[in-house]
């Protein structure tokens, strides 16, 4: 009866542990920590992709200063219109001494095909303006609003000022002119931009590279 008593206690011992080991961590992550849903994120983060990060819908900055593992951008989701579906982002890549990236054209005044004001300022511009918007993520909540920027391609560079933001998580509605929302990696530059680059506007998109000036 020993041996069977003893035997009881083994097993039971040996269940306990593995029950407490498949029993789910209640480890509260930081910046860029794995997670299940926002109760694993400490603070005012919230899970993204299994990701903790900062809610840019309450404005939150807490890890924008902290680069992702592997520098890497994960798309957010995605926004269905007019039958067509677009990859949401809010974040773009590193942003670098050479920063490689999309040109493409905005119309920043009234009417335009930019849709509403400027996010910067909420005023219009004149397209003679050298003027640009950036994607979401490198727009970083405004905190490149007014900041210039150099932006390099075709043999040729041009130093532009950020008045707004191109929206990579919204679009396809009156706000941004029906426009879907913008890709990661653009710079939405005005027609001065274009012209101090030599570049022809129905080419639509270039690549370039740009740096803080």
């Amino acid at each position: 009866m020993a041996r069977f008593a003893f035997l009881d206690v083994s097993l039971s011992l040996i269940f306990n542990i593995l029950i407490s080991q498949s029993l789910p961590s209640h480890a509260i992550s930081s910046c860029y920590g794995s997670c299940r849903d926002l109760n694993d994120c400490e603070g005012q983060l919230i899970c993204i992709n299994g990701k903790c990060n900062d809610d840019t819908d309450l404005g939150t900055r807490i890890c924008r200063r902290t680069p992702a593992p592997g520098g890497g951008c994960k798309q957010y989701g995605t926004l269905t219109c007019d039958g067509n579906t677009y990859p949401t982002y809010r974040c773009s890549p590193p942003v670098t001494s050479s920063t490689q990236a999309k040109l493409t054209n905005n119309d920043f005044s009234e009417g335009g095909d930019g849709g509403g004001p400027s996010e910067c300022d909420d005023r219009y511009h004149s397209n003679s303006e050298r003027i640009v918007a950036l994607s979401t993520g490198w727009y970083d909540g405004g905190s490149r609003c007014g900041k210039m920027i150099r932006i390099t391609a075709n043999g040729r560079s041009v130093v532009a000022k950020v008045v707004d933001e191109c929206d990579s998580m919204h679009g396809c509605d009156a706000e941004h002119a029906g426009q879907p929302p913008c890709k990661n990696n653009i710079v939405d530059g005005s027609d001065a931009v274009w012209s101090a680059l030599g570049l022809n506007k129905d080419l639509g998109v270039v690549d370039v590279t740009w740096s803080m000036a």
